[in-house]
């Protein structure tokens, strides 16, 4: 028999603020991945388990031994330089975790988170309607897992979402978002290179729980795909100067750098997303999404307590 819980797959940073948004609902969570989360599940109220996600096997014991109502697909790799690097590994492992749970998932909700990388940057925003073409290898792994989860599973829904920002602590091993990668180097006093022609449209990790938990608990059934991105589309130069001004660091620390010279260079010009639809969907409409001045000011206290 089916339960009423959700089986996340993937720990990472947007995997366990989404874990962590529906714990706080009083809902029965699973966390699968194959190593340990940083913080243990426990403190939040979900429950981790040990999964070679590419192993069908192991998917599939784990499936009967949960029967989740609902599951949540947020799997890597996800570093795109890495993925870049490594293209056919990359679209071999985001392929079989994708395929593994739209076969074996039933009767069971899949929301898969995906990716802007889908698009190529050529347009300033992207829809639902634009016509996919991957940016890089990040994005061509996406699609193919994107396509084989609506191929497969009976009841799924992929949602594309922009660039994903939170707070992170300062020892963490690596900063995974760029609101943390900046903070906390500017509040070392450190500047910050970032590209001042890449666009994107930032959104909380905590509004993308919130609307996730939303697609997961819709009654009616969804389209096959929805975008969310923020409702301001920004380049990361003057994303980072308003990361200065709500921590209240100098504002010349922020250095607008081409982003052929920066880390980003495989990324698209423009990662932007919109959407014609999550606005309209009785699930989602209430799902309030913040813009980057709201984002930074909820999150500055935050960052600034762990100096």
């Amino acid at each position: 028999m089916t339960t009423d819980s959700t089986l996340v797959v993937g720990s990472g940073f947007v995997g366990t603020g989404i874990a962590q948004r529906l714990a706080a609902a009083g809902e029965t969570v699973t966390l699968a991945s194959r190593r340990r989360p940083a913080h243990s599940p426990d403190t939040y109220g979900a429950q981790w388990r040990a999964l070679d996600a590419t192993d069908p096997e192991a998917c599939g014991r784990l499936l009967d031994r949960l029967e989740p109502r609902r599951i949540v697909l947020v799997h890597g790799p996800s570093d795109v330089t890495w993925c870049e690097k490594n293209a056919a590994r990359a679209a071999a492992l985001h392929t079989a975790v994708a395929a593994n749970f739209a076969s074996l998932s039933g009767g069971s909700r899949v929301v898969m988170i995906s990716t802007d990388n889908v698009f190529d940057g050529s347009r300033a925003d992207n829809a639902e309607d634009a016509p996919v073409s991957p940016a890089n290898a990040y994005g061509r792994a996406k699609l193919r897992a994107e396509e084989t989860v609506l191929g497969a599973a009976a009841d799924a829904v992929v949602l594309r979402v922009s660039l994903v920002y939170g707070h992170e602590p300062a020892d963490a091993d690596k900063w995974l978002n760029f609101f943390a990668a900046c903070a906390h180097r500017l509040l070392l006093g450190e500047s910050v290179a970032v590209p001042q022609d890449q666009w994107t449209t930032p959104v909380l990790v905590d509004d993308v729980a919130e609307v996730t938990a939303a697609v997961l608990h819709a009654e009616a059934r969804l389209p096959p795909v929805l975008h969310l991105g923020g409702p301001d589309r920004v380049s990361r130069a003057a994303w980072a100067s308003v990361i200065a001004e709500a921590l209240g660091a100098p504002p010349q620390l922020v250095i607008p750098t081409p982003r052929a010279d920066t880390r980003y260079a495989s990324r698209p010009e423009n990662a932007c997303l919109t959407s014609s639809l999550l606005g309209r969907l009785p699930a989602t409409e209430t799902a309030a999404v913040r813009g980057i001045r709201e984002g930074a000011r909820s999150l500055a206290a935050a960052f600034a307590s762990a100096r």
